[in-house]
């Protein structure tokens, strides 16, 4: 049952231990958007390693979102009493899981609390809890987007440009859902929340466009919320 030691997920996402529950979210979306494996071409020899990074920035969120789960794992902390490196990352605590069955060797987070949860029980893909958390972020970073722009009354330039004018094929059957007043490129050069007529949601979309596309979108959000972070 024992898990070894955890990595400093408070290090990996660049929040104090006594961090609050919305300083770790907009943490997690700065992080997400920084290693996620999108931004580089699928072939790229990077990719496997942004890979891995993404997966530990998805178990911190994971276990610091949930305040039952963030206080096991501060006393699992505080019980092996380890130090952080460097560089969080090259931490190697979820690589010395015994190798038992249903364990995956390379989360800590998920060895942890999957068995504690169901005694060893299947649970959900990780992929899959992984995919929950970065779409759930990823809808509202657009939302929040396009209510600033609709508030502002004004074209949105090259950022909902692009995204409204790189995919037409993709995006064709998109239609303009009025929270925050949304149009493609072609409509305007204006995005707020999409929905198309089935109501697809902004992630799904995202993730029909060609992958250079959704390289360049993801750059774009993680340059925007760097400069935000950094004019607070």
């Amino acid at each position: 049952m024992n898990s070894g030691p955890p990595p400093d997920y408070y290090a990996i996402l660049e929040v104090s231990d006594s961090a609050t529950t919305q300083q770790i979210r907009d943490a997690y979306k700065r992080a997400a958007l920084k290693t996620h494996p999108d931004r580089v071409t699928t072939d790229s020899p990077d990719r496997s390693e942004r890979t891995r990074k993404f997966q530990l920035v998805n178990d911190a969120y994971f276990t610091l979102s949930d305040t039952t789960r963030r206080r096991e794992y501060d006393a699992q902390r505080r019980l092996f009493n380890t130090s952080t490196p460097a560089d969080p990352f090259d931490s190697d605590a979820e690589t010395e899981v015994p190798p038992e069955a249903g364990q995956n060797p390379y989360s800590w987070a998920w060895n942890f609390f999957t068995k504690n949860a169901s005694g060893g029980a299947p649970q959900p893909e990780r992929e899959q809890t992984e995919n929950a958390q970065f779409s759930d972020v990823f809808e509202e970073m657009m939302r929040e987007e396009g209510m600033a722009e609709g508030e502002a009354n004004r074209p949105t330039g090259k950022f909902w440009g692009m995204l409204g004018g790189m995919s037409g094929g993709a995006l064709g059957f998109i239609v303009a859902n009025v929270p925050g007043m949304v149009a493609g490129a072609v409509a305007g050069n204006r995005l707020g929340a999409v929905r198309d007529a089935k109501g697809k949601s902004v992630y799904a979309v995202f993730q029909e466009l060609p992958q250079d596309d959704r390289a360049r979108l993801l750059s774009q959000l993680a340059a925007k919320d760097t400069k935000e972070s950094l004019e607070l």
